[in-house]
């Protein structure tokens, strides 16, 4: 008996004026009797500022972040809340450190807001300037881009919630571009974080049409499915039921989305009072909106293959934003500074676990989305943590970070590892980096290998 498929190129996508749509991979794109090589892990890097109520004392002996349990089968804690779905698929990692993110000398003193940022995914220390004479190190995201994501269409991704200076001096004599960016392609060459929601969607489907095209699309409110649903229809007559399913489920996708973002752009340019009325029209007020989006934009981009790596900054040092859907009415930066009150602790806790129960909408959304042989969170490395611990004294100790996914099985999961006192963050970052195939030595302070 032979086997037959009905063999198109992975590269497939769907074309129409100024706008081109990848496509998810289907069975079709394999041919008959042959064996796939697995496609490089995704990786997904996210930041969250102010550190965790968890890596104080008070929040430590509580266990807000950290389990009490070592090893596999931990109990999830309060912070942790929203993850206990994905247990199988989660690394809780305590109690490393990011000195390099801390001062060196005395005259650096106070400025940990704009070191931490800037070391969190490079475990280097940020050069002391107001000038061009910036210097960190290459963060891990971009150490693998390029040697992954340098054939896929985008060979990364960076995006952001908070608005950004992108130039000048800030305070402490630090350069604005320290905690701008999470992403550095070059100890001195920092990449720019987007924040716009429409302008991400268009870099993943737009296809080099004029602003004019797009303008008018836009003014039209119409979608970017209307433009290519002439090949969709061609393409999908030649499709077995489950590949026509998968893609009318992948388009459908694309099109909700769109709509999301339609209607922010519909209510923002309305004329109505704003909550920030100096963000773009395509910025949703709501927080949990718009880092829904981004999410969603970053699945749909590991989805297609328009890129393998993201890197996600979900808020900006000395934020002051109230996050309401978290039911905490204290402003963010504020509550970070709990002067070690045992109520004030908790409810920066609450905060937490609020935080990253978006994270566990991203992960939902990676399960759920098909992937060859498993789903995308099979295939994709996520991280998650701060590069403060405890934020009211301004440390750099006991961070709070998980891993996500099994990276195409290089991660097992399920499993609460407690590092020894004074293991610095960079040896998990250096971890990461060999278990998804780069061969490095060192990154920051590293000094060997971490077992996750």
């Amino acid at each position: 008996m032979f086997i037959t498929k009905k063999h198109i190129s992975r590269r497939t996508v769907l074309r129409g004026a100024g706008v081109s749509l990848a496509l998810p991979l289907l069975d079709s794109m394999i041919p008959a009797q042959t064996r796939v090589a697995p496609t490089p892990a995704r990786l997904a890097c996210l930041e969250m500022v102010h550190g965790a109520a968890g890596s104080t004392v008070e929040g430590g002996n509580k266990h807000y972040w950290s389990p009490a349990k070592v090893g596999r089968d931990f109990e999830i804690t309060q912070t942790l809340a929203s993850l206990e779905p994905y247990k199988d698929y989660l690394t809780v990692i305590s109690h490393t450190d990011l000195d390099p993110a801390g001062s060196l000398t005395p005259v650096e003193e106070g400025g940990d807001h704009f070191r931490s940022t800037a070391a969190f995914l490079t475990a280097g220390h940020a050069r002391m300037t107001e000038g061009s004479d910036i210097f960190v190190g290459t963060s891990i995201d971009q150490i693998y881009a390029a040697q992954f994501g340098q054939d896929t269409p985008l060979p990364s991704m960076q995006l952001c919630i908070e608005a950004i200076d992108g130039s000048g001096a800030c305070d402490y004599g630090y350069s604005c571009v320290y905690s701008d960016t999470i992403s550095w392609a070059t100890p001195r060459t920092p990449l720019p974080m987007e924040r716009d929601p429409r302008k991400v969607f268009e870099m993943l489907f737009g296809d080099g049409g004029t602003p004019a095209q797009r303008a008018a699309r836009q003014k039209e409110n119409a979608s970017i499915l209307d433009m290519v649903a002439r090949s969709a229809a061609k393409l999908q007559k030649g499709l077995p039921a489950s590949d026509r399913s998968r893609l009318n489920a992948y388009l459908e996708d694309v099109r909700e989305i769109e709509r999301r973002i339609q209607k922010v752009e519909k209510f923002n340019a309305s004329g109505e009072a704003r909550a920030l009325p100096n963000a773009p029209v395509g910025v949703p007020d709501s927080f949990e909106e718009h880092a829904n989006l981004m999410f969603d934009l970053q699945v749909l981009a590991f989805q297609t293959g328009v890129t393998r790596v993201s890197a996600f900054k979900m808020s900006r040092d000395v934020c002051q934003r109230v996050f309401t859907e978290s039911g905490v009415k204290t402003a963010f930066h504020s509550c970070s500074h709990h002067a070690e009150n045992p109520e004030k602790v908790a409810e920066y806790a609450r905060l937490n676990q609020y935080h990253v129960s978006r994270v566990a909408y991203f992960l939902e959304k990676l399960k759920s989305t098909p992937d060859g042989d498993g789903n995308l969170l099979d295939h994709t490395l996520v991280l998650y943590g701060s590069p403060m611990g405890d934020s009211n004294v301004h440390n750099h100790k006991r961070l709070p970070l998980f891993l996500a996914g099994k990276a195409n099985g290089k991660v097992q999961g399920n499993t609460h590892v407690m590092a020894p006192d004074g293991t610095p963050m960079a040896n998990v970052l250096l971890t990461m980096m060999r278990r998804l195939g780069v061969n490095m030595d060192k990154i920051g302070d590293s000094t060997g290998e971490f077992s996750i």
